[in-house]
């Protein structure tokens, strides 16, 4: 009798945990946000002429954490290759932190290479599509005294794994 109450008190027991699963959170824009992701596809708008913001043979990676962003950018030409001069050769960083609510992302911008941008704030759209992060936005140079119009940015990224 007892070796019959064990196996039900065991049988029990086990079906209850069948339906103890941990409770899945769903992922906000935010936790989807995080991690690091390599520019593919970057265009500027001024008026009616779009430029290509991604040369062939340039890289850009942004990460993201909680509260920060950081970017980089240079070429990928090894430093023996005599085809540039070290002095055209491209790099560019900068970070600060940012805000997010909803889809609107804001940018704080505290350091950066390009030092005219330093101090200042850039909103942008956000949407995440798979393993794909898409900004868009507009850039208010004349605000900022680094151009003399307002240039619309539309930048696409692969998160990197």
């Amino acid at each position: 009798m007892k070796f019959i109450f064990a196996h039900l008190f065991v049988a029990l027991v086990l079906l209850s945990l069948v339906n103890c699963q941990p409770e899945k959170k769903e992922l906000t824009l935010k936790d989807n946000l995080i991690g690091s992701w390599k520019l593919f596809y970057a265009v500027s708008i001024k008026k009616d002429t779009t430029i290509h913001n991604d040369p062939p043979g340039t890289t850009m990676i942004k990460i993201l954490n909680d509260t920060h962003f950081a970017f980089l950018q240079h070429d990928v030409r090894q430093a023996g290759d005599t085809t540039q001069s070290d002095a055209n050769r491209i790099f560019g960083a900068g970070g600060g932190t940012y805000d997010l609510q909803d889809s609107s992302y804001t940018e704080h911008l505290e350091y950066c290479t390009a030092r005219g941008y330093e101090g200042h704030d850039f909103n942008f759209t956000i949407a995440i599509k798979g393993d794909t992060l898409i900004q868009t936005g507009i850039e208010k140079l004349k605000d900022i005294g680094v151009g003399e119009e307002n240039v619309q940015l539309i930048e696409k990224y692969i998160r990197i794994k």
